[in-house]
């Protein structure tokens, strides 16, 4: 509707036929929602992650820590290494470079555990090193973006936003450990929220990319240089974990576990961090590399699963395959079965 001079009904200063209309606030309202329906969607997704976490087994496993400490090396020292060593060698923007560092920080999903249970990994040790990651996020990836950023920062290219980080991470924090407690309390209950949690992350990462594609229209504009990346890191992540816990000794069930663990992200995560930590500008030139290293991230689990079932078929199960796993079946039963069934459906 225009008024008499020819000018919008709704513009601030009009001089004849020139006219100033105030700028349209509805990115900035729609950014506002979606960082508060990330957070509230993420933290169920936590929360139902602490629900599967049987406190006796994780400290059980923090008493006779290699595998947990295989996989926080894996986490928090081949990951972020890589994902600078990408940035460096395909020379892609600072401030992408430091979502590919957040990505290589964030620790492992409900998703991770699920695909252990599929592959016959070792669930109790996948629980245990998804929470101490988790948990040891809070510190460590904060410590990783000084270490690895600094070049930058000190050049003055990006400013990190620690204070928004950390606030995130902390926020996200707190309902695993009261998954954990109901988990204690109420093990029935916690399935349930378990199963609920892994539907809750499936629209979630749908939803980041519907309405981030909404808000952030120049992000899809992206260059080969981050599909690249995207490709490489999680197939570097998966590649590097196993064949290091298999350097340190470990079976072959818990190669599988630590492989999955290390490059599994929770880019659900990770987005939200990105959402809450940086300003509209820097969203649109970031915001897809979440969902382009979780897409690369479930093709190629994908693609491993089809080929672990294929050999299993054709020849023989594990415990038939890998003597160790047989001396060890006390483990094996309590890993495949006990931890695993909040994946399972309930029998009636």
């Amino acid at each position: 509707m225009k008024n008499s001079t020819g000018c919008s009904a709704n513009a601030t200063v009009c001089d004849g036929a020139s006219c100033v209309v105030p700028a349209s606030n509805f990115n900035d309202i729609l950014s506002v929602v979606l960082s508060t329906v990330l957070t509230i969607l993420l933290a169920m997704v936590m929360f139902s992650m602490g629900c599967n976490v049987e406190i006796k087994k994780f400290l059980g496993h923090i008493k006779r820590p290699w595998g947990i400490c295989i996989g926080f090396l894996c986490q928090f020292g081949i990951m972020p290494l890589v994902g600078y060593i990408l940035s460096v060698a395909f020379d892609i923007l600072p401030i992408q470079a430091v979502v590919v560092l957040i990505m290589g920080c964030c620790p492992g999903g409900t998703a991770s555990n699920i695909l252990a249970y599929w592959v016959d990994g070792d669930m109790d040790l996948s629980v245990s090193m998804t929470t101490c990651s988790t948990l040891l996020a809070l510190g460590m990836m904060p410590l990783c973006l000084l270490i690895y950023t600094k070049a930058w920062v000190d050049s003055g290219t990006i400013i990190i936003p620690y204070d928004n980080i950390g606030t995130s991470l902390v926020a996200l924090v707190v309902p695993v450990s009261l998954g954990m407690f109901v988990n204690h309390k109420w093990p029935q209950k916690a399935k349930i929220i378990l199963k609920i949690g892994s539907i809750t992350g499936a629209i979630l990462i749908v939803l980041i990319a519907v309405v981030g594609g909404i808000l952030y229209q120049s992000a899809w504009i992206i260059t080969p240089k981050l599909w690249i990346v995207g490709t490489i890191f999680p197939v570097a992540g998966y590649s590097l974990g196993f064949f290091l816990a298999r350097i340190a000794g470990q079976p072959w069930h818990r190669c599988r576990t630590v492989a999955l663990e290390t490059g599994m992200q929770n880019t659900q995560l990770c987005s939200t961090v990105v959402q809450l930590s940086f300003t509209h500008e820097q969203l649109t030139q970031v915001f897809t590399f979440p969902l382009i290293y979780s897409i690369f991230q479930l093709a190629f689990a994908a693609m491993f699963l089809g080929i672990y079932v294929v050999y299993k078929k054709c020849y023989g199960k594990n415990n038939e395959e890998y003597p160790e796993i047989k001396d060890n079946e006390t483990v094996s039963e309590s890993s495949h079965y006990k931890v695993n069934e909040g994946f399972q459906p309930q029998e009636k």
